[in-house]
């Protein structure tokens, strides 16, 4: 028996160390001491790719965000399709439209000759984001490290956990909560939209048959995005109409304006929960900085891999 009970407890043991390996804290400081080089590297790449393409910095930071909302924070947006599984590049919500993925390949061949083997291509998304968002005017934050990257991913799961551009608000409201992510969050999150551009098909329905738009924008929209599908379809416009390549709050200022460019936009301020929300983020640019920066580290926390989970890919698109 007490052979027994000394392998019970010493398989408790590990398995509660097994448990702590995996679930352990992203950390500012996770590299500090095996890439201390790590920002700078990131960074120069991010701001060259900028310089080249303002928008770039946007679509970087849409990768992070439709990277964190299928299956965690893992970096498996970033894989392309193998015989095994159907990624998530060529689901709905990214088909001809997320981009930037040589930035991040130019990224991670950057910090694998400073560091080789070490920093994760989740991580290395987070970093760029942050570095996007900062670059193009925005604030600046300590971001968490210590992901690792999924070795698989589903097209389905795209599909269905990235809240589409025709979604209402209890629908955006709902998505964001079962992420643990609030309704504050939400908006401030959406609020990312100051900067980047649209194709036609995310807007067409909107600038053509909703009323809660301003006459004037919906005409100018509708200038580079015919009525008839197939027609223009990937022709882009601005998400803010004012200062699409600076990261402030003029999107806020728009909604009450009823210029929001997408139905989603719009939802935000349309007579519901969230107007009050929209009021103070456009009233107060430093609340909605703050707001903006709590909510992108509360993002970034969503279900990482960790530990012994996943892997550090060495190329970005393919795991290891």
């Amino acid at each position: 028996m007490a052979s027994f009970f000394e392998f019970f407890v010493k398989f408790s043991l590990l398995i509660v160390l097994l448990i702590g390996s995996t679930n352990a804290q992203l950390s500012p400081n996770f590299y500090s001491s095996s890439c201390k080089n790590l920002f700078p590297t990131v960074k120069s790449v991010v701001q060259s790719a900028i310089s080249k393409e303002a928008r770039m910095g946007a679509s970087l930071l849409r990768l992070f965000f439709h990277d964190c909302f299928v299956n965690g924070c893992d970096g498996s947006v970033l894989l392309d399709d193998t015989s095994s599984f159907t990624g998530e590049k060529n689901a709905v919500p990214n088909r001809n439209s997320a981009r930037g993925f040589d930035v991040i390949d130019n990224i991670k061949s950057a910090v694998e000759k400073a560091c080789p083997g070490v920093v994760s291509c989740a991580d290395v998304l987070a970093i760029a984001a942050r570095d996007s968002v900062s670059i193009l005017g925005g604030p600046s934050w300590q971001v968490k490290l210590g992901r690792r990257d999924a070795r698989t991913t589903s097209q389905s799961a795209a599909n269905n956990g990235i809240p589409a551009p025709t979604s209402n608000l209890n629908q955006l409201i709902s998505r964001f909560n079962s992420l643990g992510l609030s309704t504050r969050d939400l908006v401030a999150l959406t609020g990312g939209h100051t900067i980047g551009q649209a194709r036609c098909t995310s807007f067409r329905a909107r600038v053509y048959n909703e009323t809660n738009i301003d006459a004037s924008f919906a005409r100018t929209r509708q200038g580079n995005c015919p009525r008839a599908t197939g027609n223009g379809d990937n022709n882009l416009a601005p998400l803010d109409l004012q200062t699409p390549t600076s990261f402030d709050n003029n999107y806020f200022k728009n909604l009450i304006n009823r210029r929001g460019l997408l139905h989603s936009d719009q939802q935000l301020f349309n007579g519901g929960s969230t107007d009050s929300i929209v009021r103070t983020y456009s009233n107060s640019p430093n609340t909605f900085t703050s707001d903006f920066i709590a909510a992108m580290i509360k993002m970034g926390d969503i279900s990482p891999l960790t530990g012994s989970n996943g892997e550090i890919r060495k190329n970005c698109r393919r795991a290891n």
